[in-house]
C-alpha cells in the first residue's frame, strides 16, 4: 500500500497515540515516562508511521531505537492492530535500518518475545539470527531471544 503513510521523528505530540498503541501491542506495555525519557536521551530516537488520509496526529505505529557508539538498538516497535499488514512494520524497519548504515553502525541487535513468531519472521527476512536466549526477560516463562544483524565486520583492537 505505497503512499499510504509516511515514516517521521516522533514528537511530543505523538506520545498520547504511541502509549495507545503501546497499550493495545503489549501485555506489560512501556508508561508515559519511560517513553517521556527516551524522548530526552541523546541517543535514543523514536520514529512514527502517520497514516496519510486522515491527519499529521494519526500515527499507526512506531519504533524507538538507541545509537551508542556503533551498536543500533531497536528497543520497542508496534503497529496498531487496525493497520497491521499494510507494511508498516517493514517500512519502519527499513528506516531504521537505513539510518543505521548512514550512521555507520557495525551492529543492529533487539530482543523479541519467543513466542511471537510474525515479529521473528521479519527480523530473520533483514538476515537477523537468533544468538541466545534471556530466560524470563519479559517476565515469568516469557523468554525474549537476542538477535542480531551484523551490518559490518567489527574494528580489529
Amino acid at each position: 500500500m505505497t503512499g499510504a503513510f509516511t515514516i517521521r521523528g516522533a514528537a511530543l505530540l505523538d506520545l498520547p497515540r504511541i502509549l495507545e498503541i503501546e497499550r493495545l501491542a503489549f501485555s506489560q506495555p512501556w508508561s508515559r515516562d519511560a517513553f517521556k525519557r527516551e524522548f530526552s536521551l541523546a541517543f535514543s530516537r523514536t520514529i512514527v508511521a502517520v497514516w496519510n488520509s486522515v491527519d499529521e496526529s494519526a500515527v499507526v505505529g512506531f519504533l524507538c531505537r538507541w545509537l551508542v557508539g556503533s551498536e543500533y538498538h531497536v528497543l520497542n516497535i508496534a503497529v496498531h492492530p487496525a493497520f497491521r499488514r499494510f507494511g508498516i512494520a517493514t517500512a519502519l524497519m527499513d528506516a531504521a535500518i537505513g539510518e543505521a548504515r548512514a550512521s555507520e553502525s557495525e551492529l543492529i541487535t533487539l530482543e523479541v518475545r519467543r513466542s511471537n513468531v510474525a515479529a521473528r519472521g521479519l527480523y530473520r527476512r533483514y538476515c537477523f539470527e537468533e544468538r541466545r536466549l534471556r530466560r524470563n526477560y519479559y517476565g515469568p516463562g516469557q523468554d525474549a531471544i537476542v538477535m542480531e544483524l551484523q551490518l559490518k565486520a567489527p574494528a580489529s583492537l
